[in-house]
């Protein structure tokens, strides 16, 4: 930068009005006071020192650029595209199978497309206000009202483009060649084309696409192919860092300009809530009129059974408890191929939280064992300490109270790292946002300034952050028998909770109280209301271990408990109650 060399320079600077410039390394004029870079360069006085060939290479390689900061014509679909492609991609690094994306994800997204009419169909709503034209030929492969069978094979055209051959995305774009005219493509309110059409439309019936329904997306398709992935897990690996999901839009092609409208449509600064995506799941799914999916059976990693000892190693509870489990999942029926599939366009549609589900039977088993009213569950563990003292070669009882310590420790030191990371988490993105495409110089200059003073402060406090990279897993928790700190339970025995009746072994517990007396019998989607003040502590321990575990709310999990229990003890709730505003203990018949 010289600024003798830009005295010469006498306009006024168009942000401060000030007439104060300098020259940066690239030979531009940016003013010394607000440092607004201007696209005026400086003219060579002196060109009988310079070769012609290398005035026309410096010429040739400033218009590429100008040519590169004007962009791509994009719509905003073909962003959500480029964020399931990202999202596609990191499920198959975790390991799932890479059918996911060409046959089922790529699939959904355009039954969407149709079903929004904005890509396969004759009249595209974003090209019927422009001079458009699209070859009639694409529209006869297009018809998906035709299809008998959703995931059939459909020739589509492929539209060639720069956009696709400098991406590295293996998606078919889904769009018709579109020849727009030049004013149509510029554009001070967004980047895309239809960025302020698509923020302000709202049509009855029409589900709009945003970044958490790319989550609804994936999960559907992971769902379709009954894979092991649940939406707890799916969610667990999107704030791991596993899964695309915050400042996807950086990782756009760079031609791929955004800004102003796009900001707020693929900005997201909120972690995804597992009853927010699963709601869009069942949203989306209505929306494209998906058929039946795939049963779910027994040998499925999505059957209660299979789950339930999953869940069962991850909180360290004994294996003989697996036994009781299924023993519930068949009195319940919660099973059966019918009650597990999920089937959106039936009259009533049948939507199951296979993850929540689990643990739930889980709890309701821990409730037929040890009551947990505060009392029991602390008598029988006295019973069980005694004996392992005096039994040590013995297969040792399990102690409710040594589980509990283990476990409290367990969950506590993980919660702390959890929500420390969540401090610590920084939610501006390397590529800066910007409303106007006046306002880039400003925002890339300020974003600079803050990571050069970030820079400064770590080297003055000499703490460098480290970026912990976790490797992706099923279990949050490792028991292992080595940890002396760390006792594991899954070898431990019931034989002090059980007794022998005959053939068969059950509880000793004969009484068991009922998590929601009384359940609301009008047509509001009111199941039951979880005040903590009204049940034990340790109800509310296990509530709360295994909602951290699934990153849900307690009373979201306790619901799904009340839902099982009225499978359960359907007698219970058919007579007549009065109302209570305290669970009641009953006598198991």
């Amino acid at each position: 930068m010289d600024l003798e060399e830009a005295r010469e320079f006498k306009e006024r600077c168009t942000q401060c009005a000030a007439v104060s410039w300098g020259l940066t390394d690239e030979g531009k004029y940016y003013c010394t006071s607000c440092h607004n870079v201007t696209e005026r360069t400086r003219e060579v006085i002196n060109t009988g020192a310079i070769p012609n060939t290398k005035i026309q290479a410096i010429n040739r390689g400033l218009k590429k650029k100008r040519k590169l900061e004007k962009g791509w014509d994009w719509y905003v679909c073909e962003g959500f595209q480029h964020i399931l492609c990202q999202q596609a991609e990191a499920l198959k690094a975790l390991g799932v199978g890479p059918e996911l994306k060409n046959e089922v994800l790529h699939k959904f997204w355009k039954r969407y497309l149709q079903k929004s009419r904005q890509a396969y169909c004759k009249n595209p709503i974003y090209t019927s206000r422009r001079k458009a034209t699209v070859l009639e030929d694409h529209l006869s492969h297009s018809d998906w009202d035709s299809e008998p069978v959703l995931l059939r094979d459909v020739s589509l055209p492929c539209v060639e483009s720069g956009a696709e051959s400098q991406s590295d995305v293996n998606m078919q774009k889904p769009f018709p060649a579109i020849k727009a005219s030049q004013s149509e493509t510029g554009s001070v309110c967004s980047g895309s084309l239809d960025g302020v059409e698509y923020s302000r439309r709202k049509e009855k019936g029409m589900v709009k696409m945003t970044v958490p329904k790319t989550l609804a997306f994936c999960y559907l398709s992971l769902l379709w192919q009954r894979e092991t992935v649940t939406l707890s897990d799916l969610l667990r690996f999107v704030e791991e860092g596993h899964i695309p999901y915050i400042n996807t839009f950086q990782h756009f092609p760079e031609e791929m300009k955004l800004y102003g409208r796009d900001k707020g449509i693929f900005a997201t600064e909120s972690w995804p809530s597992y009853e927010d995506i699963y709601k869009k799941m069942i949203e989306v799914a209505t929306f494209l009129d998906l058929p039946r999916f795939p049963d779910i059976t027994e040998d499925c990693c999505l059957h209660p059974n299979i789950l339930c000892m999953k869940y069962l190693m991850e909180v360290n509870l004994p294996d003989e408890m697996h036994t009781l489990t299924c023993q519930v999942v068949q009195i319940t029926g919660m099973g059966e191929r019918d009650f597990l599939t999920f089937d959106p366009i039936a009259k009533v549609a049948k939507t199951v939280k296979y993850d929540v589900q689990a643990v739930a039977i889980i709890v309701v088993v821990l409730k037929l064992l040890f009551l947990l009213d505060d009392n029991l569950e602390w008598s029988l563990s006295n019973l069980a300490g005694k004996h392992n003292e005096n039994h040590k070669e013995d297969k040792p009882w399990f102690d409710f109270r040594r589980w509990y310590q283990v476990m409290k420790k367990a969950v506590d030191e993980k919660k702390q790292k959890w929500e420390e990371a969540r401090a610590k988490y920084l939610w501006k993105s390397e590529k800066p946002l910007y409303y106007s495409s006046i306002d880039r110089s400003v925002v890339y200059k300020r974003r600079e300034m803050v990571v050069n003073l970030q820079k400064q402060f770590s080297l003055l406090a000499d703490s460098t952050p480290t970026i912990e990279n976790k490797r992706p897993s099923s279990f949050q928790f490792n028991w292992t028998e080595e940890d002396p700190g760390r006792t594991c339970f899954h070898g431990h025995s019931l034989q002090g909770i059980l007794k022998k009746k005959g053939q068969s072994l059950t509880t000793k517990n004969s009484l068991y109280w009922l998590s929601t007396q009384r359940f609301c019998r009008s047509y509001c989607k009111h199941v039951t209301t979880y005040e903590e003040s009204n049940y034990s502590l340790s109800y509310q321990f296990i509530l709360n271990l295994f909602s951290f575990l699934l990153r849900i709310k307690a009373s979201f999990l306790h619901e799904e408990v009340s839902l099982i229990e009225k499978r359960l003890f359907k007698s219970r709730y058919s007579k007549p109650k009065k109302k209570s505003s305290r669970s009641k203990k009953v006598r198991r018949q």
